[in-house]
């Protein structure tokens, strides 16, 4: 911890990347790891979504049962101490592969955040790009039956997360790879680094000249490549480093 607190304070510029290891300590299931919601039952990919009403329904019933064992996660230390070193301006931006809005919830600005996988929290209409609220989504399952569409141009409605089969929104990744050539110091935390293209950024970085930082609780693949590596509790270590109270 006192060589990571060395590295953040001799840093110019911080960029933080997270995984569901960050967002587990708040009680969020990593639906990937071994003995996940995907090791016991596949996803549903993209273009079956498209082109299945019966499985558009499914989809939604299984977010709507997911949602229930989310709905009270709050920000743990891990997410406040980000949020604390993004309020005194040394991290510039949170790459992040969750979907849970926790960073958000910590105080972290929605500008200065880059969801890689999307956002769970609401829905958007494929085709017209229009936000749909959760609430508004399930009122409508319910009372047809039926997957919602959307209200203004009745094109599909999707939760705004990225799917199996589906692309990587290009802003985002574009955000990400400038955020992640503009560092000096690259915190990958929370992530088993597995997972591609996000799992480029830490190479990115490394490659770039950044020194690059691993806190995870359990070995990745890049750990080798790594300046430094802790595997331990990602909330307890990085409250300790931010010094919260």
């Amino acid at each position: 911890m006192n060589e990571l607190k060395r590295a953040i304070d001799e840093a110019a510029l911080i960029v933080v990347f997270t995984g569901a290891g960050i967002s587990t300590e708040s009680g969020v299931p990593d639906f990937r790891s071994p003995g996940g919601l995907w090791t016991k039952m596949a996803p549903i990919e993209f273009k079956d979504f498209l082109a299945s009403p019966e499985l558009r329904v499914e989809a939604w019933n299984r977010k709507f049962e997911i949602d229930k064992t989310m709905i009270n996660a709050q920000p743990n230390k891990g997410h406040m101490a980000i949020a604390k070193l993004v309020d005194e301006g040394r991290v510039s931006h949170v790459i992040t592969q969750n979907i849970d809005n926790l960073h958000q919830h910590s105080g972290v600005p929605p500008e200065q955040i880059i969801e890689l996988h999307g956002n769970g929290t609401y829905a958007k209409c494929l085709s017209c790009g229009q936000r749909h609220e959760l609430t508004d989504v399930k009122a409508m399952l319910e009372a047809t039956g039926q997957a919602p569409e959307c209200v203004s141009c009745g094109g599909i409605v999707k939760g705004a997360t990225i799917s199996f089969g589906q692309s990587m929104p290009e802003d985002e990744m574009m955000r990400a790879q400038e955020a992640t050539l503009g560092c000096d110091l690259f915190i990958a935390i929370g992530s088993s680094l597995q997972v591609y293209p996000a799992a480029g950024f830490p190479i990115l970085a490394k490659k770039n000249g950044a020194l690059l930082v691993i806190l995870n609780r359990e070995p990745t693949p890049l750990d080798e490549i790594a300046d430094l590596v802790i595997h331990d509790e990602i909330g307890p270590t990085l409250g300790a480093v931010a010094m919260l109270n």
